[in-house]
């Protein structure tokens, strides 16, 4: 079987499925169905997803899986929201104050060195 595609290869336009047929009775529907988001992203963006999940998103497992940078993650990652029909959020931003408190964090064990970066770059614990 072939792999089932959502854009159209002569104009790239969303495709919708106008049969659906059940080889077991026979049975066949016909109408207009959606294919639903994910058949809006490209093949790249699905393996971006797929290795999202499996490294149960966690942006650290991303970049060595990928071997691409965080900056690379985050794009890739805004560019699946963006493909899905979402609104990609403001990047949050560390104050000093908060930077100058990871840092105590870090220097009392209470959070290791990976935590203390994710948490630098704006991320939430």
């Amino acid at each position: 079987m072939h792999q089932l595609i959502g854009r159209c290869p002569v104009c790239g336009d969303e495709l919708t499925v106008t049969r659906l047929h059940c080889r077991n009775c026979d049975s066949a529907i016909e109408g207009h169905f959606n294919l639903g988001k994910f058949y809006r992203l490209t093949p790249e963006q699905l393996h971006f997803v797929e290795t999202f999940i499996k490294c149960e998103g966690k942006i650290t497992r991303v970049e060595e899986e990928l071997g691409i940078s965080y900056p690379t993650v985050r794009n890739r990652l805004n560019d699946v929201i963006r493909a899905l029909g979402y609104e990609v959020a403001a990047e949050a931003t560390v104050s000093a104050e908060k930077r100058r408190a990871i840092l105590e964090q870090l220097q009392a064990g209470e959070v290791s060195a990976d935590e203390a970066a994710e948490l630098l770059k704006g991320m939430e614990r």
